[in-house]
């Protein structure tokens, strides 16, 4: 017979939250130190460069499709 054990989930919840919460100080230190390896400190400029221009690119699409949404929802109402 199959038994489910009720006291596992809270630990399993526990488990979930610790390896995918926020990550604190330590977490950004260690990636910012593995970037820091990987790429170089030549190469980290340009890569956060890209990553600023493609976020405003999203941000600038995100805004557009608002404006296209209520300009449709406006003209429907008419």
């Amino acid at each position: 017979m199959l038994t489910f054990d009720y006291y596992l989930i809270p630990m399993s919840m526990l488990l979930i939250t610790i390896l995918l919460g926020m990550p604190g100080l330590p977490q950004i230190l260690l990636i910012a130190l593995v970037l820091l390896l990987l790429f170089g400190g030549r190469k980290i400029p340009e890569l956060m460069r890209g990553l600023g221009r493609g976020i405003k690119e999203f941000k600038s699409a995100s805004s557009e499709e608002k404006k296209t949404d209520k300009e449709i929802k406006d003209n429907s109402e008419s």
